[in-house]
């Protein structure tokens, strides 16, 4: 397996770089001199970069989709009555360049409808097509299935204490002094 850096072009597709094989992944760089918190950054990393390397292939394989665009649909999908393009963009942490490029392309799918904001002449609403809602649906249920999935080495206990560690460290991120 090769660990893989993408780039996000504006119409919702990823540019592939090769890199070194998985086991020259950045965690190879680590020696025992390193930090214990250095070495669980990287641990992390490593495991989110190849879970999310399995969940493109697979939406792309099977629902020839890219993440953006699953990612977009799964926003939408959390608000029927569709949300702005400032606000996807805001969402999604990407350039409103990017999320404009991925709706016109889910725009000609019949994916979602792009309509005029109440009250804004500029601004554009976006929101799923009812054939948008349901291809979502299809996909949301399989993207939940290869999560199980992938995450089947934890045991039940396993994944809840790693939940609730986890939630601590975010919880501890949000501290202003931590910014």
């Amino acid at each position: 397996m090769e660990r893989r850096a993408t780039n996000m072009g504006a119409n919702g597709s990823s540019a592939t770089d090769d890199a070194a094989p998985a086991e020259l992944d950045v965690e190879s760089r680590l020696t025992d001199d390193n930090h214990d918190a250095l070495k669980l950054w990287l641990r992390m990393l490593s495991c989110t970069t190849r879970i999310e390397a399995q969940v493109r292939s697979r939406l792309r394989t099977e629902f020839g989709i890219t993440l953006p665009r699953f990612d977009l649909m799964a926003q939408l999908d959390r608000h029927p009555e569709g949300l702005r393009m400032g606000e996807l963009s805001q969402r999604m942490m990407v350039t409103s360049g990017n999320v404009t490029g991925i709706v016109n392309l889910l725009e000609e799918e019949g994916l979602v409808v792009r309509e005029p904001a109440a009250g804004d002449g500029r601004a554009y609403q976006v929101r799923l097509t009812p054939n948008g809602r349901r291809a979502f649906k299809r996909m949301a249920a399989r993207h939940e299935a290869w999560i199980v999935e992938l995450l089947k080495g934890l045991g039940e206990h396993e994944r809840g204490t790693l939940l609730r560690l986890l939630s601590t460290l975010k919880a501890g991120l949000s501290t202003p002094e931590q910014t």
